[in-house]
C-alpha cells in the first residue's frame, strides 16, 4: 500500500509528464517543418507543396447567402458582400445588411458561402476558386425575462408571460451578427510527404507544370461567434447585420485554431451548451496567445493544488475526533455559503468549468458538517434516525469563544444582509421569487460571508494558537486562491463571485499572521491527542 507522501510524489509526477507531454504536443501543432528540398531545388522540388499566393494573383472575395446547404449554379443565392482587388496583407470590418427569406424566419437555417476568387471572373466560372460554408445562424433556447417582483404584471402580460414559459425550454432560431475570414498569408512550402492532417482539410491542391501548388487557405473562425452576438429571429424580421471582418492568419495560430475548434465541437457533442462552449471559447478570443500559454499552465497547476487541496482537506477531517480550538459555527457557514454559492452558480447557468468543482466542493462541506457535529444515521427499518455526540470540557470552551464572536457579528451582519435583500427586491428585476432569494442569500455571502471567517480568527486569538487547523489544505488553497484572482478576468462570471477570490486573499494574510504570532508549541497536545515530543519516545518504545 503507497504512503500518503508516496502518493503525493506519484500525483505530482504524473502532472509533470502530462505538462510536458502536452507543451511537446503544443509545440508540434505551432512548429510545422518545411519541405527539406524546397532550399535546396529552389522551384523544382517535385517532393514539394507550393504556395499558389506565391505568384501573387490578383484576387476577389465575394460572400453570398441561400437557405441551401450545397449550391451547384449562380441560382437562389444574394450577393452580400463583394471586395474587389482583395488585399491579402490589409485586414478589414463592414457591416452589411441581409435579406432573411421566409423559410429562416420559420425556424429555418441561411447558410453563408464565402468565395475567393480570380478578380473579374465569377466563382463557379473559376477553376482555381476556393470556397468555404458557414450557417448564419444557430438554435439556442431564449434567456428568460427578468421583471420587477413587487410591481407585478397586469392580466394581459401575465398571459404573455404564460405562452412564452410554455415554449421557454424549446430552441429558438438565432441570428449569427459577426463572421469572421481568415487566410493563411505565409508562402509556406510544405513537405507533400507529411502534410498536417489538420490544415490538409482545407487545402486545394492544383497541378501547374511540373509542380503541385497549394490554393490560397480559407478560414472561418468560429470561435469569435459568441453567444451576445447572437440575435433572435422573429417572423416580422426582414433584414438583420452582419459584421463581416478580416485578417490574416499565420500556419502556427492557424493550426491552433483549428484544434481549438475542434476541441469546442467535441465539447458540445459531449453535452455542453452553447453557453458552456462559449464560455471556453471567451478563453481563446479574448486573450492573445502568450496570455493563452500562461493560462494553460495556470490552469494545469490550479488543477493540481485543488486535486491536492481535496485530498488533504478530506485526510485532516477524516482523522479527527475532537472540536478543540474549531469553530463549529465557521464550519456551518462555510457549508452553507458554499451550497447557496452552488445554486446561485447553477441559476445563472455558469459555465461547467466553474459549476463541478463548486458542486463538489459543496459536497466536501456538507460531509464536514456531520464530523464537525458529530453526527451519526442510524436506520430503523426505513426512518433514519440522527444523533449528535456530546462534546467534552475542552470543546466547550472553544464553543464559548465561537458563540461570543458570532453574537458580536450579529450586531452587523443581519441588518447588513436584510437591508441589501430589500434593496435589491425594489431596485433590480429578477426572473422568479426563488431567484431573488437565491441572489439575496449570495449577495450577503459574497459581500459579508468573509465575516463568518472571523470567528475562527477570534477563536485563535483566544486560544492564542493555531495548531489546530489543517495547514496543508490551507496551502494548497491559498495557491489556489491567487491562481482564482488571475481566472476572475479570464473566466466569464458573475461579478460578486470574481471580487469573492480577492476577498479570500485577505483572509488568508490574517490566518499567516496568526501563524507567524502564535508558533506551534512542540510539546502541545494537539487535537489527535499526542504531541510532537512524545513521538520519540513511541519509537523507542516499539524497538
Amino acid at each position: 500500500m503507497l504512503s500518503r507522501s508516496s502518493f503525493t510524489s506519484l500525483v505530482v509526477g504524473v502532472f509533470a509528464v502530462y505538462v510536458a507531454h502536452t507543451c511537446w504536443v503544443m509545440y508540434g501543432i505551432v512548429y510545422t517543418r518545411p519541405c527539406p528540398e524546397a532550399a535546396a531545388a529552389g522551384g523544382g522540388a517535385a517532393g514539394c507543396v507550393w504556395p499558389y499566393l506565391a505568384r501573387r494573383p490578383k484576387l476577389q472575395l465575394s460572400v453570398y447567402t441561400t437557405t441551401r446547404s450545397n449550391i451547384g449554379a449562380e441560382s437562389n443565392i444574394d450577393l452580400v458582400l463583394n471586395v474587389e482587388d482583395f488585399d491579402i496583407e490589409s485586414k478589414f470590418e463592414r457591416t452589411v445588411n441581409v435579406s432573411v427569406p421566409k423559410k429562416t424566419r420559420n425556424n429555418g437555417t441561411l447558410y453563408a458561402y464565402i468565395f475567393l476568387h480570380h478578380a473579374g471572373i465569377l466563382p463557379w466560372h473559376d477553376g482555381k476558386q476556393v470556397h468555404i460554408v458557414s450557417p448564419l445562424t444557430t438554435y439556442m433556447v431564449p434567456k428568460p425575462e427578468e421583471i420587477n417582483l413587487l410591481t407585478g404584471e397586469s392580466a394581459t402580460q401575465q398571459i404573455e408571460a404564460e405562452k412564452q414559459t410554455n415554449t421557454l425550454d424549446e430552441p429558438v432560431s438565432h441570428w449569427r451578427s459577426r463572421l469572421t475570414l481568415n487566410i493563411m498569408a505565409e508562402d509556406f512550402v510544405f513537405d507533400g510527404s507529411s502534410l498536417p492532417a489538420d490544415v490538409h482539410r482545407y487545402m486545394k491542391m492544383v497541378q501547374l507544370g511540373k509542380t503541385v501548388h497549394y490554393l490560397p487557405i480559407l478560414f472561418i473562425d468560429q470561435l469569435s461567434n459568441r453567444v451576445k452576438d447572437l440575435m433572435v429571429i422573429n417572423r416580422s424580421t426582414t433584414q438583420l447585420p452582419l459584421t463581416v471582418s478580416y485578417d490574416k492568419i499565420s500556419l502556427g495560430k492557424l493550426r491552433f485554431w483549428i484544434h481549438m475548434q475542434d476541441a469546442v465541437y467535441s465539447l458540445q457533442q459531449f453535452g455542453f451548451s452553447e453557453k458552456d462552449a462559449d464560455e471556453v471559447k471567451g478563453i481563446f478570443v479574448d486573450t492573445n496567445l502568450y496570455f493563452l500559454a500562461l493560462t494553460f499552465f495556470v490552469a494545469a497547476f490550479h488543477l493540481l493544488f485543488d486535486f491536492l487541496a481535496f485530498k488533504n482537506d478530506i485526510s485532516f477531517w477524516k482523522k479527527k475526533r475532537s472540536m478543540i480550538g474549531m469553530s463549529t459555527k465557521a464550519v456551518l457557514w462555510r457549508c452553507f455559503s458554499t451550497v447557496v454559492i452552488f445554486l446561485f452558480l447553477l441559476d445563472e447557468q455558469t459555465s461547467l468549468l466553474v459549476l463541478i468543482p463548486a458542486g463538489i466542493g459543496a459536497v466536501i462541506e456538507l460531509w464536514k458538517v456531520k464530523k464537525a457535529l458529530k453526527m451519526t444515521i442510524k436506520w430503523q427499518g426505513l426512518r433514519p434516525r440522527i444523533q449528535f455526540g456530546t462534546y467534552n470540557d475542552s470543546e466547550k470552551k472553544t464553543e464559548e469563544y465561537d458563540t461570543q464572536a458570532m453574537k458580536y457579528l450579529s450586531y452587523l451582519l443581519y441588518p447588513l444582509c436584510i437591508g441589501g435583500a430589500g434593496y435589491s427586491l425594489m431596485n433590480v428585476k429578477y426572473k422568479s421569487w426563488y431567484s431573488w432569494l437565491i441572489n439575496s442569500f449570495v449577495n450577503g455571502v459574497y459581500a459579508f460571508g468573509f465575516l463568518f471567517m472571523l470567528p475562527q480568527l477570534f477563536v485563535n486569538y483566544k486560544m492564542k494558537s493555531v495548531a489546530h487547523l489543517p495547514w496543508k489544505a490551507f496551502t494548497y488553497k491559498a495557491f489556489n486562491t491567487f491562481i482564482d484572482d488571475i481566472f476572475a478576468f479570464i473566466i466569464t462570471m458573475p461579478t460578486s463571485h470574481r471580487l469573492a477570490c480577492f476577498r479570500d486573499d485577505v483572509v488568508f494574510l490574517v490566518y499567516l499572521y496568526q501563524r507567524w504570532l502564535y508558533p506551534v508549541d512542540k510539546s502541545r497536545v494537539n487535537e489527535y491527542g499526542e504531541s510532537y515530543e512524545e513521538k520519540p519516545k513511541k519509537k523507542a518504545h516499539r524497538e
